[in-house]
């Protein structure tokens, strides 16, 4: 690692909050069905009557179309939206940020999987701190059914949009309510922290292999290869928490603390209740990501070319012509 000092600030750069913003609301608008879906099979536990059984994608699919319409089939989505734009716009400025300051300002030394899990690692807890209330009203904004037949909702759950849901969580809950299932998404830290060691081991060895920087510019096909390959992995490995966070962020569900969530989620359904949704969850998060990434990586390529073109020094003047006057003086 480079021995030269840097301010911590030095790699703060608008460019990757703007590109991961744009990455995240990007693959949210297209994929929030199968997030929706994942977290209703999350929760599924047979045990409340106020939620719907599901027995797999196809007929969950076609009973919330039947039940709700396509706005069920999008409920939730404007704080997934802005969830997944400050998150993943947060976490690409943090992440580059550190790995910025780790690599001493120069982009070509390889830091190796333990820094760049700890720098993704960093990265996620910042971001969890500021995400984390969004991420319960998308979770309970996704979980307010509407069945035929069924009683209103109470005024403390039924919530009539994302601002609504906020005010109503605090006013009843107050601040810890905004942060319930912040524990276990500190644990889902060590998602991120996999998939971006993953991403970026992939990339360096890659360009490694071809003889190029570790920072070199890849094509489509590669960019979207490795950030599948990533999240995959990652996904597989930490998808626990996920239904966790989901069952105490549910209004419908009262646990303890972590603890007693994790030994009900056993005694319910046993090792495989903790995977519960990892279908429609797989199917929505490896394109979401790879989406995500890739563009992200050309708005930010894109956007930090500008910036180096308008910072580049202008044009050394030419050697100055004969004075044309003077000839003509002459």
């Amino acid at each position: 690692m480079s021995s030269k000092r840097v301010s911590p600030f030095a790699g703060v750069r608008y460019e990757h909050l703007v590109a991961g913003v744009s990455g995240g609301v990007a693959s949210t608008l297209i994929l929030h069905p199968l997030d929706l879906l994942k977290i209703r099979f999350a929760v599924s536990d047979g045990a409340a009557s106020a939620k719907p059984h599901y027995t797999g994608l196809t007929q969950a699919m076609g009973q919330i179309f039947r039940h709700e319409g396509i706005r069920g089939l999008y409920r939730g989505v404007t704080p997934n939206v802005w969830g997944a734009g400050s998150a993943w716009g947060f976490y690409f400025l943090f992440y580059n940020t550190i790995k910025t300051w780790l690599q001493g300002g120069n982009s070509k030394v390889h830091l190796g999987p333990g820094l760049h899990m700890v720098a993704a690692a960093e990265a996620g807890v910042l971001t969890l701190v500021m995400t984390n209330p969004i991420w319960v009203v998308k979770t309970r904004l996704c979980l307010q059914y509407t069945e035929a037949g069924a009683s209103a909702a109470t005024s403390a759950t039924h919530y009539n949009g994302m601002m609504d849901a906020l005010i109503k969580t605090y006013k009843y809950e107050g601040v810890r309510g905004l942060y319930k299932g912040f524990v276990p998404g500190v644990f889902g830290v060590s998602h991120g922290a996999l998939q971006f060691m993953a991403y970026e081991e992939m990339k360096a060895q890659y360009n490694r292999y071809r003889n190029l920087p570790i920072d070199a510019k890849l094509t489509m096909v590669e960019y979207l290869t490795f950030a599948s390959l990533s999240k995959l992995f990652a996904a597989v490995t930490t998808y626990p928490y996920q239904v966790l966070r989901a069952r105490m962020q549910d209004q419908h569900a009262h646990y303890d603390n972590l603890r007693h969530c994790i030994k009900e989620t056993w005694r319910q359904h046993g090792p495989v209740g903790f995977y519960k949704g990892l279908s429609p969850n797989l199917m929505r998060v490896v394109p979401a990501t790879a989406l995500t990434f890739l563009v992200y990586e050309k708005t930010s390529h894109f956007l930090l070319q500008l910036r180096s073109d308008d910072s580049s020094p202008a044009p050394q003047d030419q050697p100055a012509a004969p004075d044309q006057s003077k000839k003509a003086d002459e």
